[in-house]
């Protein structure tokens, strides 16, 4: 029987997903395991995989197309297989007759859970469900990446059972109990929302489906008495027409995407870093261009220059002169969600700016002294952000939050500090940061950085700031203005230090002068508080002895 294959969610903030490219074509055969697609979320590139065998009777959704979460995106089923009555169904808006059969029976036991009051008695079953746990302020659900135990396998209190998928991280499901593992709710790569149910872990023989019968039935009460009823699905954007659409012949060659990331198997990057090959020099032979192992094996870098060579000749020799053209790039998902909170933040926030020069002759000196004996390099990123953690305690109404019905002061003080990735821009936290010396604070600033541009950072690394700071100093940028960071008051702009004349006891000297910006919520901290914290900062930065005390 036909299955329709939607699309996953496949993190917290994932509402759309866009299809990168096809994998597979109408046609091909299809196996348990095989990517059929690479998919771009909010946060990443990721590979659809197929949970089931058959033939792929249809694609509803063109590469760079965007789809929602849930909906349809292809077909699979029997060489063959009459589909038509499903695709009306889809070109209707009703695909409910075509729904797999698992669906159908979960409908068939709610209805069932509906008709029934008397609860299932599990009092004598040695066994616990195991729940997805909520691994995150803002986790709706967890993809199983993978599972380090399979069924049968003894269990104890601290085993990883399996590694799940958040937007952000990867991280480890442990078991809190003793036992054997009954029952796998979840294929590796399938999503589930928090709290539902992944796996059963009891004694050997437990009667782990009437447990399972049981949390299915205080599920389905529950649901039936808050009378919700799930959103239907939009599938007016999958249209029969598109479909002919997409099934026509395209001339691809390239082995890179429109968004620049480069076509080829986990195998060819491998073998061509061995190499020492730069892959994006590669013309791949495979499905749409993709470089696969044959490609690394015979590319010939000689040939590549003098096709190079040949070409540059030729444009030097009969190039156009002032030839207009452009290039379109879809947004990817991380930069649309990127532009919706930023854009949230700085047309709901009335941001105000408040700009100060800062003398760095004495943080020069003191820096370069403490970089003869402090166990690792500081930087005057570090030196910044110790002075913004230790103003900040002078002046708790600026390490306050805009919370709607009131404005929250926050005792602690966690600084954010904003790390520009390929794909957009994180902001990992330093925690506690007025307590640390200036190497904690050097060691740990690295340690985050490397983190978040491997995309390696876990929960508590980006969640919890109280204030931020974002630095283009490095850049050669002598001065900006910041978007504040949700929920924070405030946040940091960090120039560059210039060589400048100033005054100085009544004489013009060379000094080296840095300009910081701090854009504040108006509804929250006012001009005179923000002109203190800064004049705080300045007094910090200016005699730098006192960040020690």
């Amino acid at each position: 029987m036909a299955e329709i294959i939607r699309m996953p969610k496949m993190s917290d903030t994932m509402e759309e997903g866009v299809i990168a490219q096809w994998l597979k074509k109408v046609g091909d055969k299809v196996k348990p395991g095989d990517i059929l697609a690479e998919v771009e979320t909010d946060k990443a590139t990721m590979e659809l995989e197929s949970y089931d065998e058959g033939t792929l009777l249809h694609i509803g959704v063109k590469e760079k197309d965007a789809v929602p979460v849930n909906g349809i995106i292809a077909i699979l089923g029997e060489e063959g297989e009459n589909i038509d009555d499903i695709l009306k169904g889809i070109d209707s808006g009703d695909d409910t007759e075509s729904a797999p059969e698992e669906d159908k029976s979960k409908g068939e036991s709610s209805e069932k859970a509906k008709e029934t009051t008397v609860d299932i008695d599990v009092s004598g079953i040695a066994a616990t469900v195991i729940t997805m746990p909520k691994m995150s302020d803002t986790m709706q659900e967890g993809t199983i990446a993978s599972w380090l135990k399979k069924v049968g396998d003894e269990v104890k209190s601290g085993d990883v059972l399996a590694e799940v998928e958040t937007d952000k991280a990867t991280m480890e499901l442990e078991s809190y109990d003793d036992g054997t593992l009954l029952y796998i709710g979840v294929n590796e790569g399938d999503a589930v929302e928090v709290n539902g149910v992944i796996a059963i872990i009891g004694d050997k023989g437990a009667d782990f489906e009437t447990l399972l019968k049981a949390h299915q039935q205080k599920t389905s009460s529950s649901e039936a008495s808050g009378g919700s009823e799930a959103p239907k699905d939009d599938k007016s954007e999958t249209k029969t027409e598109e479909v002919k659409k997409e099934s026509a012949p395209t001339n691809t060659t390239a082995s890179s995407t429109e968004t620049g990331r480069i076509k080829a198997s986990p195998l060819a990057k491998k073998i061509a870093s061995e190499k020492g090959i730069d892959i994006s020099l590669v013309q791949g032979s495979g499905d749409s261009g993709r470089i696969i192992k044959k490609d690394i094996e015979n590319f010939d870098p000689s040939k590549v220059a003098a096709t190079a060579s040949a070409s540059g000749d030729e444009a030097s020799s009969g190039a156009a002169i002032g030839q207009e053209s452009y290039t379109d790039v879809k947004v990817s998902q991380m930069r649309k969600v990127i532009a919706k909170r930023l854009a949230e933040s700085k047309f709901t926030a009335p941001h105000f700016y408040l700009t100060m020069e800062i003398n760095m002759d004495k943080a020069m000196e003191a820096r370069k002294s403490m970089n003869e004996v402090a166990p690792v390099k500081i930087s005057f990123n570090d030196m910044v952000i110790k002075a913004a953690a230790v103003s900040l305690k002078q002046h708790p109404a600026v390490n306050s939050a805009w919370m709607g019905d009131k404005i929250r002061f926050n005792d602690h003080v966690h600084i954010g500090m904003a790390v520009a990735i390929d794909d957009g821009l994180l902001v990992p936290v330093i925690r506690f940061t007025d307590s640390k010396s200036l190497s904690e604070i050097s060691k740990e600033a690295k340690s985050l950085a490397g983190k978040a541009k491997n995309k390696e950072l876990q929960p508590k690394d980006w969640e919890g700031n109280t204030f931020t700071v974002s630095n283009l100093g490095m850049f050669g940028i002598e001065e900006f203005t910041a978007i504040i960071n949700p929920p924070d008051a405030c946040i940091l702009a960090i120039g560059g230090i210039k060589q400048t004349p100033i005054v100085k006891d009544g004489e013009i000297k060379i000094g080296n002068v840095m300009k910081v910006t701090l854009s504040c919520d108006h509804r929250v901290v006012d001009g005179v508080v923000g002109s203190a914290y800064l004049k705080t900062l300045k007094s910090l930065l200016e005699d730098p002895v006192r960040l020690l005390i």
